[in-house]
């Protein structure tokens, strides 16, 4: 008999949380192993309970779901993610799949839909709500994270947040794709035209252009 697949939740909306680790406990195919209020707690919580499929919020206090994912992906590659948050916006399934992601889904899913995503995650497999579906070959078709060896001198973070520049957002789109603080992208912001020693933000979109940012 085939062993219940071991489900961590994230987010940070106890009712939303606690409801959904009740709905899930009713599939005889998922164990919930426990919950995490944050994306910290959510990492921290994989390495001891060891969980095969983490259900990730992304708008979580601490470390979003995105780093969440991406520290994940580092540290325990064995664990699937599978997001499941409000937004179906472009820039964050994007970013949600570079970091790591292996399905997304929007809250409003119905309880089959989301044991079926765990189940098709858990065996290897990628998972988009139906809405996602009809354009989900187009946002991954030229998705490739952008290319750091362009920019030696600058973070991971620093040319995710160039590309998004040079792709003509603004600081506020920035940050609502990336689930950062307006602060933190300022502040990133300050530092790739300071590192770049770019005159200002149309000079350093000149620069990453021809490096091939932006395109994405």
């Amino acid at each position: 008999m085939t062993e219940p697949v071991r489900v961590l939740i994230a987010d940070d909306h106890p009712v939303f949380r606690d409801g959904l680790a009740s709905l899930l406990g009713t599939q005889p195919d998922v164990t919930v192993v426990g919950t995490a209020a944050d994306g910290a707690e959510a990492v921290a919580l994989a390495t001891e309970l060891t969980p095969d499929v983490v259900v990730m919020d992304l708008q979580m206090p601490e470390l979003n779901g995105i780093d969440a994912t991406r520290r994940l992906a580092e540290t325990r590659p064995d664990v699937r993610v599978l997001v499941f948050t409000m937004g179906e916006e472009d820039g964050t399934v994007l970013a949600a799949m570079r970091a790591g992601a292996r399905g997304y889904l929007v809250k409003g899913a119905s309880q089959d839909e989301v044991a079926r995503a765990i189940s098709t995650v858990h065996a290897g497999g990628l998972v988009f709500g139906a809405s996602l579906a009809l354009r989900i070959a187009d946002l991954l078709s030229g998705s490739a994270a952008p290319d750091r060896s362009a920019f030696p001198q600058l973070t991971e973070r620093e040319v995710e947040i160039l590309d998004l520049i040079a792709a003509g957002k603004n600081n506020a789109q920035i940050a609502a794709a990336l689930y950062l603080a307006p602060k933190t992208v300022r502040n990133n912001v300050s530092n790739i035209l300071a590192k770049l020693q770019a005159t200002d933000r149309a000079d350093a979109i000149i620069r990453a252009r021809d490096a091939g940012l932006g395109g994405g």
